[in-house]
């Protein structure tokens, strides 16, 4: 079995082997600037370690796993536009260094190239797994949507935002690992198992993203401290300290969400004090705490010895612990 480290260098010389050698190079500089950052491959990692639990060898996963980091950074280009965000992974971000036209193209085409990475499989797999992907692009699109939508509307539930970040992010997690089993041949409720740990322990994940954008060390982070609060985003945190605010802390929350000409550090500064103050940073941890329990609960119902299942759950133990 491999550890997720083994499996991530493969996944990075892998990508590195790959060659974008078509004209117009214009378009495709973007797509190797983005797939060449560094990062814990999570997605591609994920696939094959599922695929691993059935599997000795991964070289033959090597492709499909990699379609769902390029179908993922795909989805991060778009959204970097979206949010006029400068900054990805500690490095400027595609539409920063390149403009919104050509980082829109550049994605589209990271979309095309993901099909054709999935493709890589014994033709008898390939309906269920394109039908599982294709499926789950559908839904990442519907989490985004929820996600625009709810930057307008003030009683956003927290039931409606996990069901949005389970759209937007954990099931691009969850068919990860379930694509990964599929191709591996594993039984249908192991991979009912699989897709379930992988979506629990993606509403974790960005549940803990969101606290991370808050009150990580940004040169850890890689990412601008605060993004969220400046642009509105609904996240956990917000929408857990508006259903915990008084009148007053409300209206004070909802004059600076109103406010489009703002020192962002005082923003920021005052969103962290109210955060802390009405323990949301507590209520989050509590809450990301559970659905990694229930991760175990699902694991632990894969039906192979637990030694097999020892690296995936390390795996789902580094995620948690990113540094806050």
């Amino acid at each position: 079995m491999y550890t997720w480290e083994e499996l991530r260098d493969k996944v990075n010389q892998f990508i590195d082997n790959l060659e974008f050698e078509r004209e117009p190079r214009e378009l495709y500089a973007p797509i190797r600037y983005t797939l060449e950052q560094s990062g814990k491959r999570v997605r591609p990692v994920l696939f094959l370690m599922a695929y691993n639990l059935y599997k000795e060898s991964v070289d033959e996963a090597l492709y499909p796993a990699v379609a769902m980091e390029t179908y993922h950074n795909y989805t991060l280009i778009h959204d970097d536009v979206m949010d006029r965000a400068d900054i990805r992974r500690g490095k400027p971000t595609v539409c920063a260094k390149w403009g919104d036209t050509p980082a829109i193209l550049s994605g589209d085409t990271m979309l095309v190239l993901a099909y054709e990475f999935l493709a890589h499989v014994p033709v008898d797999k390939l309906p269920s797994m394109l039908a599982l992907f294709t499926e789950t692009a559908k839904q990442i699109g519907d989490g985004q949507q929820y996600d625009i939508e709810f930057e307008t509307r003030d009683n956003v539930s927290e039931d409606e935002y996990l069901e949005m970040i389970r759209l937007k992010t954990s099931v691009l997690l969850a068919a990860s690992l379930k694509l990964g089993g599929i191709l591996a041949g594993a039984s249908d409720s192991d991979l009912e198992n699989l897709y379930r740990f992988g979506e629990k322990m993606g509403l974790a994940f960005q549940l803990q993203d969101d606290l991370l954008d808050v009150y990580a060390d940004q040169s850890l982070f890689g990412k601008k401290i605060g993004g969220d609060i400046c642009c509105n985003k609904k996240t956990f945190l917000l929408i857990t300290a508006l259903n915990q605010a008084s009148p007053e802390q409300f209206a004070e929350m909802k004059q600076w969400i109103a406010e489009s000409d703002f020192n962002e550090q005082e923003k920021i500064a005052f969103f962290t004090g109210m955060y802390d103050t009405l323990g949301v940073k507590e209520i989050c941890e509590k809450r990301i705490e559970t659905l990694f329990a229930m991760c175990d609960d699902y694991l632990a119902q894969i039906s192979l010895p637990e030694e097999k299942k020892v690296h995936l759950r390390a795996f789902a133990n580094s995620l948690l612990n990113r540094k806050l």
